[in-house]
């Protein structure tokens, strides 16, 4: 009996093994191909409206929105949504709309009985924006360079609807800020491999463009609007399609942010995040946790395999077989996406990963979110 279960258990460590190489293979190296533009983009003439909702955020106001107001394009607002701020919010918009013809800002009132959300700011502001071409970021975050919007907005031609950006976080010391990052990296890995093979899932509203004929088509986010978190990932999840979506990689367009300082913090955001994967379609489901499943039972199988010394040297060829080919693929990848400080932490990252991603994936089923910010 004991060696049934245990041959059992080997065969499913081989299928995990199997499944793994699978996304590797076919779908990471897409985006390990990828080469984004690296020549300016031609000069685009489309009017864009930068949209940001903002609750409580004065510094980074302060801080960032001047690298946004000041992007080299030559039509452009920005439209800002205080969210019920109770800070100096409004004391510091009020200064930048004095200096800024193009900024404007829309202000949302705290109301007893009528919570609001992100969701419903950013309603507001797409319908007080004037132009068709939308992008969306974050208060706390700032662009790579003033070609961010020329970059992104260059993308809309031949049908495109969805443009997916990048935003990593800026890099500073200690574990949690670089397990956030290599995270943030894995993630991308995923989407924007899955956007490039065709199937694209999910994007990051910290860097994400469409069009508002698309977001009032689809009426907008009404199909979850009883959902806090989701304006970005459910809105590209619902409506991306192959033909309608593009990808924007050059380090110009990357919107960098601050990373969570404690992890009572970081759980709260993740927690937030992991509770709309269970609304994406059934496919893109059902592909995500195979591939987080997969990768979670891989690395109990091995150290199981290990510890009871059952075919250790075959258990461990295989898991460095997967390591290599994954460096091979990674390497180009992580240096596209500007985390080669991140490369040699790859080994204890990955079994990190999985372990976080399993776990997060099942608080997030059960758990609900009260509060955006």
């Amino acid at each position: 009996m004991e060696t049934y279960v245990q041959n059992a258990l080997f065969i499913l460590f081989q299928l995990c093994f199997i499944v793994q190489l699978y996304y590797l293979i076919s779908r990471h190296t897409r985006l390990a191909g990828y080469k984004p533009g690296e020549e300016p983009p031609p000069q685009v003439l489309i009017p864009v409206s930068v949209i940001i909702s903002a609750r409580n955020e004065a510094q980074n106001l302060q801080e960032n929105l001047p690298a946004i107001l000041e992007q080299n394009y030559p039509d452009f607002e920005v439209v800002v949504i205080n969210d019920c701020s109770y800070d100096r919010s409004d004391e510091v918009l009020e200064e930048l709309e004095k200096q800024y013809s193009h900024l404007k800002v829309v202000t949302i009132t705290e109301h007893d009985r009528f919570k609001t959300g992100k969701k419903f700011a950013l309603t507001l502001g797409i319908k007080a924006s004037k132009n068709e071409y939308l992008l969306f970021t974050d208060a706390d975050c700032r662009p790579a360079s003033e070609n961010w919007i020329s970059r992104m907005m260059a993308n809309f031609s031949n049908g495109v609807e969805i443009v997916l950006g990048y935003s990593p976080y800026t890099k500073r010391r200690g574990f949690l800020n670089a397990f956030t990052r290599f995270e943030t990296v894995k993630t991308a890995i995923n989407y924007f491999s899955s956007a490039l093979t065709g199937d694209p899932y999910m994007g990051i509203g910290r860097n994400l463009a469409y069009t508002k004929t698309l977001f009032f088509s689809a009426k907008g986010f009404a199909s979850h609007m009883h959902v806090l978190s989701g304006d970005d990932d459910l809105f590209v999840n619902q409506h991306a399609t192959s033909s309608n979506t593009a990808v924007e990689l050059n380090p110009e367009t990357f919107v960098y942010t601050e990373a969570k300082t404690t992890f009572k913090a970081w759980f709260r955001q993740k927690k937030r995040h992991m509770g709309v994967g269970k609304l994406y379609k059934n496919q893109h489901r059902r592909m995500i946790s195979f591939d987080a499943l997969s990768g979670f039972i891989f690395y109990i199988l091995l150290i199981l395999f290990v510890i009871l010394r059952y075919e250790p040297v075959l258990a461990l060829g295989l898991c460095v077989f997967r390591m290599i080919l994954q460096l091979a693929i990674y390497n180009r990848i992580f240096k596209k996406l500007e985390a080669k400080s991140l490369f040699w932490y790859f080994p204890l990252f990955d079994l990190i990963y999985y372990m976080y991603l399993t776990v997060f994936g099942v608080i997030g089923t059960f758990l609900k979110t009260k509060q955006w910010k």
